[in-house]
């Protein structure tokens, strides 16, 4: 043997060896290339995941940019799903039939493109610019009255009115559009090709790594929303010496572009493995080679929308399930959960910031760190616990009502975390102190005594904060005469609303900013992360057994499970995705109570807001969609359990008894007086008695009663064939030596069909024997 036959002898040896510890520890052993594209596939879904919710992180930054309402945001937000859902049925439909890797190519490419698109757009916009009286002045020894007496012939200095970006949003728009159409081949064409050329039994492993390497990416985009949040939209441009403003105050913007620059790097990077991919890969070992583009199962044919334009009879289809009750009634709870869960997700840090007074980095954090590892947790113990008690549809959707309606009552209990709205003059409180009733915008109660000969304008925000912790818009509003300082230390005096408001000898300066919430509104803030984080596991407990449901469903034929997941994807996107963010934005901007004015004169971004109104107007829409919902969901077990008594009933009516054997008898032994006198023997010993019943309640078959009775062993045979009825038994048997009992109890109409056939059996027996001697 040579040394290169050995050396090939013993890796040989090694591959066999790796194969079988694969075997023993029950792990698929897999193709190369299918390894790359599981792995390709992984990294994708985790850019797309990653970079969606920085997006949902942004919004904040973006509203304040581009000087827009929260509807607008909104707009721009759905917009991803519109261009998704555009494409989505032709990609799905064509996909199939072409190179899938190079189309998974293309499509993070457009993703990276959109991502691209839409930070970009920072660059052709200039300079942010923000309202302010503090910038006009560089020079700290430069002495800023704010209150200036207009008949007087000093120099007034003007607020600098805020420069919108104009029409630049539609950027953002298109930029967000795109990367929906981008997405639309990489879910179903990358499920379908693992489908296609894995094992079968390989397949859901491979997609549940799939999906678990997705929840990373929500948790990564909220991190990396957080860390740009806290730079300066403007940062490497501007000195920061010369930002007055901090991540607080609600003109902050941060370095929003910079997140989006990031995830097209990694969307394009995501891309390069694809091009290097084969059109088809070899079965795994024991499996057939599938045609290219077959239909494969459930899991991957729902995410296709091809099979419902494609599909023959697609309406008789679509009319059959839909008039489904359970399907129907699910897919309206569906529909309504979502747009509370995509309400939720959209605004969910931007009620943190206003009613509580947190940055956008830190809500941005917490919601990354706390909620989301709660949710993922919450997913797999919820699959664990379909699986380790195999639970059936009726318990899976139990389990998942029951979670979601626990989830529904923690959420009640934020109605009670609260925190007051800052006290700020001419707004909340009037200059005196008191709180004013019905809280709403009026530009002649930002105006007193104090201040009405400062020539002040309504329009301006330029928030500074007095020792007693009420907030005036502006040092022009609160009357102040001088300043001192530079920059963000910057301190106004003389501020005669000051003086007016709280007694004298109380000092009468301000500082630049907005006063902080009170102490215990952190408290507050503590309780409501801790009810949201275990709201979050408790909901997503039931994420999977409710979701497995809707696969499951026994009142749906197998051939429609595809479309009616098909279905339930396309009806929650186009009714909760694109509307819900649109809605929800526009009653946050009913309760706005200062906006920022634009150069052109047109309304901007809202920089306060009545912090109660927003409460109960944000958790009362989800409350009401959540609760509405639960109708449709209880609905739907009742019917599921209706569904699954009918079958259980069937089943033990059809379900034949099984033969009842009974069998009594003494020892066949003879005595000792039969063994003693042979020619007088004694009557036999009691014999055994062997009855045999088979009894089928099915209608329509016949009862069949055997009794064996012998001289020679102890059984005589007896055969007897009764009609269809239903056999009342009741059999006792007793053996005192020479006498045998059996009492059956049937009806009386019974007994007397079975004498009548005895007769005539017997009858025709005698004239059988009478013509055979003849």
């Amino acid at each position: 043997m040579t040394s290169q036959q050995a050396l090939c002898e013993s890796s040989d040896e090694k591959t066999r060896k790796r194969i079988s510890t694969l075997k023993v520890l029950k792990l698929p052993v897999i193709n190369a290339f299918l390894l790359l594209f599981i792995m390709a596939l992984s990294f994708a879904y985790f850019s797309k995941a990653l970079t969606g919710t920085y997006m949902k992180s942004s919004i904040t930054q973006i509203e304040r940019r581009f000087d827009l309402s929260s509807t607008h945001i909104g707009l721009i937000d759905g917009s991803f799903e519109m261009g998704n859902l555009l494409f989505l049925a032709v990609v799905s439909h064509f996909g199939a039939k072409l190179h899938r890797p190079r189309l998974i190519a293309v499509g993070c490419f457009l993703m990276a493109v959109g991502a691209f698109l839409t930070g970009l757009t920072h660059f052709f916009m200039g300079r942010y610019k923000y309202d302010t009286v503090i910038q006009v002045y560089h020079n700290d020894s430069m002495n800023i009255a704010a209150c200036v007496d207009p008949l007087t012939t000093l120099e007034v200095p003007e607020i600098q009115i805020e420069e919108s970006g104009s029409n630049m949003w539609i950027y953002v728009f298109l930029g967000n559009a795109l990367r929906g159409i981008g997405e639309t081949p990489v879910t179903p064409l990358g499920i379908s090709y693992i489908d296609d050329f894995a094992k079968a039994e390989n397949s859901p492993f491979y997609i549940a790594c799939l999906q678990t390497i997705t929840l990373l990416g929500p948790m990564f985009g909220f991190l990396l929303g957080s860390y740009c949040a806290k730079l300066y939209v403007d940062i490497g441009y501007v000195d920061m010496g010369d930002v007055t403003i901090t991540p607080k105050d609600a003109r902050w913007v941060g370095a929003w572009w910079m997140g989006f620059l990031v995830s097209s790097g990694l969307l394009l990077i995501s891309s390069i493995p694809f091009w290097f991919l084969p059109r088809s890969l070899p079965k795994q070992e024991g499996e057939e080679v599938k045609a290219q583009g077959e239909p494969n199962k459930v899991f991957s044919e729902c995410i296709f929308f091809a099979c419902i334009f494609t599909s023959t009879g697609f309406l008789p289809s679509l009319k059959r399930l839909l008039g489904t009750p359970a399907y129907f009634l699910l897919l309206c709870g569906s529909i309504l959960k979502f747009n509370s869960f995509i309400g939720l997700l959209t605004f969910k840090a931007k009620y943190m910031e206003q009613q509580f007074g947190q940055s956008a980095s830190r809500a941005n954090f917490l919601i990354g760190v706390l909620n989301l590892p709660a949710v993922a947790v919450g997913i797999f113990l919820g699959g664990l616990l379909m699986k380790r008690y195999k639970l059936s549809v009726v318990s899976g959707a139990q389990l998942s009502f029951a979670t979601s309606f626990m989830a529904y009552l923690l959420l009640l209990l934020q109605f009670g975390t609260k925190c007051d709205n800052i006290p700020v003059a001419g707004l909340t409180i009037s200059y005196n102190g008191s709180v004013t009733q019905g809280m709403s915008y009026n530009g002649e109660m930002l105006f007193s005594e104090c201040n009405r000969d400062c020539a002040c304008s309504a329009e301006e925000w330029d928030p500074v904060c007095a020792d007693s912790g009420i907030t005036y818009i502006s040092p022009c509003m609160a009357g102040c005469l001088g300043s001192s300082g530079y920059g963000k230390n910057t301190v106004f005096h003389n501020c005669s609303c000051v003086s007016a408001s709280y007694p004298a000898g109380s000092t009468t300066s301000v500082k630049l900013g907005q006063c902080p919430h009170a102490k215990d509104c952190s408290r507050s803030f503590t309780s409501y992360m801790a009810i949201s984080v275990l709201s979050s596991f408790i909901n997503s407990l039931g994420a999977t057994p409710g979701y497995m449901v809707i696969i499951r469903l026994v009142c749906i034929s197998p051939e429609l499970k595809s479309l009616a997941l098909g279905i339930q994807t396309l009806a929650t996107r186009t009714l909760g995705g694109i509307p819900a963010p649109v809605y929800f934005g526009a009653l946050i901007d009913s309760t706005c109570l200062k906006w920022s004015i634009k150069k052109c004169g047109g309304r901007g971004a809202c920089r306060i807001y009545n912090s109660n109104m927003y409460r109960i107007i944000f958790l009362g829409l989800i409350t009401c969609l959540s609760g509405s919902s639960y109708f449709f969901i209880i609905a739907v077990i009742i019917l599921l359990r209706r569904q699954f008594r009918k079958p259980e009933q069937v089943n033990d009516a059809q379900q034949p008894r099984p033969p009842k054997a009974i069998e009594l008898g003494k020892p066949s032994a003879p005595t000792e007086k039969t063994s003693a006198s042979p020619k007088n023997p004694k009557p036999p010993p009691a014999p055994k008695v062997s009855v045999m019943i088979a009894a089928d309640l099915e209608e329509g078959k016949e009862v069949h009663e055997t009794e064996q009775l012998s001289q020679d062993d102890g059984h005589l045979s007896i055969n007897n064939t009764q009609d269809p009825k239903p056999l009342a038994e009741n059999a006792t048997l007793s053996s005192d030596g020479t006498n045998i009992e059996l009492v059956c109890r049937e009806t009386n109409a019974q007994v007397e069909k079975e004498k009548l056939d005895h007769h005539i059996d017997d009858k025709n027996n005698f004239e059988k024997e009478s013509q055979q001697k003849n």
